[in-house]
């Protein structure tokens, strides 16, 4: 296994350089030296058989590694019965265009936090959960990953805590970081390598060093209020963070594997370039080139 790095999405100057299809992406990735790609079906599942499978070979001749983004919609927590049922169909759909572009990974968002109660909450959201994972067993397709994403907003489910008590739901469950995500919520707590180093090392408390090893890991500047998440930014505004050269000297450290999403504002691609850039420096025992701004990224000049 190698670590990989790709765009959530297209970024504008995918468009603005005249691409329209999704069928043009891994060729753009390609030239650009960009591995993966996390296929974006937040507004529904919407991709047909076909165009998945043509997507899918496209990226496997460039060696591009797929992701999905399931639907928004999805609420684990929801007490609703027609909204349990649309919870379950978005995650089964997403799961079959998965199979279909050959994609190995589903993120999802767990659902609702917002309650009197969040035990209860999150008591609900397993169960419904356990229910999902034992029909997608009976539809054959246990082998793509379902990873529950850390969230940024406090009214949401997804602390690190909640998301490592859905993976242990079952072995088809591995834990999306969004480090982003995670940075708002604390307040702007990822600064350097010990704070990267707690959530890594949790994660192989809990699940084990396999899934810390090849960890989905979401990565992007984000904007935040006392509520949490306000917006994703962009690499080149560097007083938001979080810093991604101290999470490049651990992976190089730890000789970890994982694949890095990048989910900025416009710049998905542009930004995740520059990382991977950090972390081939880090990789070879050197400095970034970038140097260590806050955002751990180049300067406007540079770009």
């Amino acid at each position: 296994m190698v670590i990989r790095f790709g765009p959530a999405g297209a970024s504008d100057s995918f468009y603005e350089g005249g691409h329209k299809s999704s069928l043009e992406m891994p060729q753009w990735l390609a030239e650009k030296g960009l591995t993966a790609y996390e296929y974006q079906c937040t507004r529904g599942v919407k991709i047909g058989e076909r165009m998945a499978a043509r997507l899918g070979e496209l990226c496997a001749e460039r060696d591009i590694q797929l992701s999905i983004h399931a639907p928004y919609y999805i609420n684990l927590s929801s007490g609703d019965p027609d909204l349990k049922v649309k919870t379950k169909g978005h995650l089964l759909k997403s799961l079959m265009a998965a199979r279909f572009m050959g994609a190995k990974v589903v993120v999802f968002h767990p659902g609702s936090g917002s309650g009197p109660d969040r035990g209860e909450l999150m008591a609900a959201a397993k169960a419904l959960f356990k229910e999902i994972l034992a029909e997608v067993e009976a539809a054959g397709l246990s082998d793509i990953l379902l990873a529950p994403e850390t969230m940024g907003k406090r009214n949401m489910l997804g602390s690190l805590e909640e998301v490592l008590d859905l993976c242990e739901l079952g072995k088809q469950v591995v834990p999306a970081v969004d480090f982003g995500h995670m940075h708002a919520l604390s307040g702007g707590e990822f600064k350097d390598k010990q704070s990267y180093a707690r959530v890594l090392n949790r994660i192989v408390e809990r699940l084990g060093q396999e899934y810390a090893q090849n960890l989905h890991i979401h990565f992007s500047p984000v904007e935040f209020t006392g509520a949490g998440e306000k917006r994703h930014r962009t690499a080149l505004e560097t007083e938001f963070g979080p810093d991604f050269t101290p999470l490049a000297e651990i992976l190089a450290e730890r000789n970890l594997t994982p694949t890095i999403i990048c989910e900025s504002a416009g710049r998905q691609a542009e930004d995740v370039m520059l990382y991977r850039d950090i972390y081939l420096q880090h990789l070879a025992g050197g400095l970034s080139p970038f140097g260590k701004n806050k955002g751990g990224t180049c300067p406007p000049c540079l770009t």
